[in-house]
């Protein structure tokens, strides 16, 4: 059913100064909103700084997609805490436009009303929209104003030296990678436990499907909205940003090596349907090239090995450089019952059902079995709720309860739960445990039914709004408890100031920029 990790566990009870100094990062996507509900067309807001270069501050595929990043962290109260600094601030200097609260989009009228981000003149920010223009043009525009939160995760060295004998992160890179990829192969077994808790996208507005068609059975409240009774997170389903080429490129998690490997192979395998759009029309750019992948950020994942990257580097050269550092978690929806759109209890529950991944035995998988663990994933995106529902075990069809599943991993998970808090001195993890688990026995306290349930009675478009007007109000009038004025302010204007050295500093012309960089 799920792996016996009793011994492991039993280790961690002996060892539980191991993970002390869990280091975390959020980023968090939001859509600027006009106070009728519709995508702003205003750009960026030029004193929130510059995008291309502010370390707290961007945007992702458009204009109006504000992304917020925060420092890396190992205190989960801080680090929220800075978050909603971001929020604040925002809030203050956005006018009359409010952060959207839902991962699925507000209304859309036309996909040309969705600006791509813009990034400045130098090369490295032409380049930053032109890939954008290519995922336009490969996917649509509409599927990448989706919105999501992404947790960064790395365990502390002394928690690798403890149980994998490693000395130091240099000369264990091999063994420290080797954890985080029986980790993320765990997370692709059991991650669909994530979606269950915390999915809050069943439903969508109508304008999302733009007139495409799709097979999932949709019913409607008639007034805009679609929605599955049972789904839990549209936003990781087919209608989401997906690449059905990719799941042909046998990417594999089973040791460094095949991974950068198969990642190096996609941005140079040609693709026959990005092909037909050519890279050119005329002299405007269409997309960086036409390979299955135009960059290594493209590949479509739920979860993402990383390591920082020095300048010039890309993300597959880096790990290859210096081992994985950390992991990024890629399938929290927006949560729209925080103003931030993520909180503590999902942070703490993360800690735990990551550090258990690390634990639990993992035997490697090969692309095969990767898809077929993404049955699970779909089972629970489209119907996770529905009574009765049951989990794949393995991929010879034996069907377990979901409910049953889902217990057994939390009896697991309060045990790191005693020692995280053993280390801390109070019950938090614990307490994030017993609310928790109650969802396997009543789904209806799942972020998807509680979404779906306010949805009903005022419609996908109306809860938006009125939690896009609450919480706007709420953080504009909240005082900034980390950051400050003064240091937002300066660091605004050391973004625009190392905009304009990058841009001072180009040497090379675009197109030679492309050519030397993978495009064209």
């Amino acid at each position: 059913m799920i792996p016996d990790v009793s011994q492991a566990l039993s280790w961690l009870e002996a060892h539980p100064q191991a993970l002390k100094g869990i280091r975390r990062g959020i980023e968090r996507e939001t859509l600027r909103v006009t106070a009728d509900g519709k995508l702003a067309t205003t750009g960026h807001p030029e004193h929130l700084g510059a995008a291309l270069t502010h370390h707290w501050i961007t945007t992702d595929f458009a204009e109006a997609l504000l992304e917020f990043i925060t420092p890396v962290d190992d205190d989960i109260d801080h680090l929220l805490t800075f978050l909603r600094d971001i929020h604040r601030h925002v809030a203050r200097n956005i006018g009359d436009e409010r952060m959207w609260p839902l991962s699925m989009p507000c209304f859309i009228g036309a996909e040309q009303d969705i600006e791509l981000a813009q990034f400045g003149s130098s090369n490295i920010g032409r380049m930053k929209t032109l890939y954008r223009e290519g995922l336009k043009n490969r996917y649509g525009a509409l599927m990448q104003t989706i919105s999501g939160v992404h947790y960064n995760f790395s365990l502390p060295l002394e928690f690798w030296q403890a149980w994998a004998g490693v000395e130091d992160a240099e000369s264990g890179k091999e063994q420290i990678s080797a954890g985080y990829f029986r980790l993320i192969r765990n997370y692709y077994r059991f991650g669909w436990v994530i979606p269950f808790l915390f999915g809050a996208s069943p439903a969508i507005c109508s304008s999302f499907l733009n007139g495409r068609e799709t097979s999932l059975p949709f019913e409607s409240n008639g007034r805009g909205m679609l929605y599955l009774p049972y789904a839990t997170s549209l936003r990781l389903s087919d209608l989401g940003y997906t690449n059905k080429s990719q799941s042909n490129l046998g990417i594999t998690f089973n040791d460094l090596q095949s991974y950068v490997k198969g990642l190096k192979k996609a941005i140079v395998t040609p693709s026959e349907e990005f092909a037909k759009l050519g890279v050119k029309d005329g002299d405007r750019y269409l997309q960086l090239n036409t390979n299955v992948l135009q960059i290594e950020n493209e590949l479509y994942a739920p979860i993402r090995p990383k390591r920082v990257t020095h300048s010039g580097e890309t993300p597959s050269d880096a790990l290859l450089r210096g081992g994985i550092e950390y992991i990024e978690v890629r399938s929290l929806d927006i949560n729209p019952f925080s103003p931030i759109g993520v909180d503590a209890v999902q942070a703490r529950f993360l800690d735990l059902f990551l550090v258990w991944c690390v634990l639990a035995d993992a035997p490697e998988m090969n692309s095969d079995e990767l898809l077929c663990t993404r049955k699970n994933w779909n089972r629970v995106i489209l119907e996770g709720r529905k009574p009765g529902q049951t989990i794949g075990i393995g991929c010879d069809d034996t069907r377990k309860p979901l409910q049953q599943v889902g217990k057994a991993l939390f009896a697991d998970l309060r045990r790191v739960a005693e020692v995280l808090d053993s280390e801390a001195g109070n019950q938090a993890y614990q307490q994030v445990c017993d609310q928790l688990v109650a969802a396997f026995d009543d789904p209806d306290l799942t972020f998807s039914a509680r979404i779906l349930k306010a949805m009903q009675d005022a419609g996908n478009g109306g809860v938006g709004l009125a939690l896009a007007e609450q919480y706007r109000q709420m953080l504009r009038d909240e005082p900034l408890e980390i950051l400050s004025e003064a240091a937002l302010a300066k660091e605004a204007e050391a973004s625009w100031q190392r905009q304009r050295d990058i841009e001072a500093s180009d040497t090379l012309s675009f197109e030679q920029f492309l050519k030397a960089n993978g495009g064209g």
